[in-house]
């Protein structure tokens, strides 16, 4: 079991090095962090876009791209296409977002023809390696579903399952956190958790341990527990998964986290045939690189 991200790349070690097909390649943040990943033996790249666009970006950025594959698509559209359609297709093991627009990105992933699609929802997972907490944490959804139904949940939870598992996770905690550990009737994200809990122990969920509704505290805080006494419950500070209740809550602690506290972490859409890799513009470079690791990762799980 893989405890640290330090650990989860160590991993790559012990297996084929994989390749990522990025979609409209011509961006500078992307192609270091696909360099970066090449030099450290994460994955090997093939680059689709306008080829002039990518050479020249390239250039000015002082990146060496001269041993990657390069297919020329002037248009983003096409060029998305060509690109998953090289996973879909098995030449790629896994899809990266490049400098076009998330809504295409995402209508190429899910194109009938040549996408990624399973027929499951997708969903959206971060793998944090938090100084102070003695295992990775995997936070869903903070990026994809809005506001998830009770059904969407359910499938979020499945969804994380492939993650934990490629990192050798067996039997994850899950908690569907509230703002209290107590089902309230007023408050629905503490009724749905109740019921993604019942739904575990009626056997509809598997291969993980729920326990619902939640806090944050009493989710990743041993010593909370003891204090509030929530020495009954299965969960007492050592969830794996953070089930939030909605994009909100998720997003801003997931941000909370990135901007003050030191960690490490990788995201990746799940659902997918193959894994999708979709960071943001404003994430940093190490952060796309762990992002490829993960992938790489739940790439030969999924294989």
């Amino acid at each position: 079991m893989s405890r640290t991200f330090n650990e989860l790349i160590s991993r790559l070690n012990d297996i084929p090095m994989k390749k990522v097909s990025v979609a409209v390649a011509q961006d500078s943040a992307v192609l270091e962090a696909v360099r970066t990943a090449k030099d450290r033996k994460i994955a090997d790249a093939i680059l689709v876009g306008d080829e002039t666009k990518i050479k020249e970006v390239a250039a000015n950025a002082g990146i060496d791209i001269n041993d990657f594959t390069l297919v020329h698509v002037a248009d983003d559209m096409e060029a998305a296409l060509t690109a998953v359609k090289l996973v879909h297709d098995g030449e790629a093991d896994m899809y990266m977002k490049g400098l076009i627009d998330t809504k295409n990105f995402l209508k190429s992933v899910l194109d009938k023809e040549v996408g990624l699609r399973t027929g499951k929802p997708l969903s959206h997972v971060c793998v944090f390696d938090v100084e102070g907490i003695d295992h990775l944490l995997f936070l869903t959804d903070v990026a994809f579903i809005p506001y998830p139904t009770l059904e969407d949940k359910a499938n979020i939870i499945n969804n994380t399952l492939e993650i934990t598992t490629a990192c050798g996770i067996e039997c994850p905690k899950v908690a569907p956190l509230a703002a209290v550990e107590v089902v309230n009737p007023k408050m629905p994200a503490t009724v749905e958790a109740a019921e993604l809990t019942q739904m575990n122990k009626d056997g509809k969920i598997t291969g993980c341990i729920v326990d619902g509704p939640l806090s944050l505290d009493l989710a990743i805080d041993a010593e909370a527990a003891k204090h509030k006494g929530a020495t009954d419950r299965l969960i007492q500070g050592d969830a794996d998964i953070l089930l939030f209740p909605d994009i909100h809550a998720g997003n801003l602690v997931y941000k909370a986290m990135v901007h003050t506290a030191n960690l490490k972490n990788g995201n990746i859409l799940t659902g997918t045939k193959a894994p999708v890799i979709l960071t943001s513009r404003s994430d940093s470079m190490e952060v796309k690189v762990n992002s490829l690791a993960l992938g790489a990762i739940v790439a030969d799980s999924l294989k």
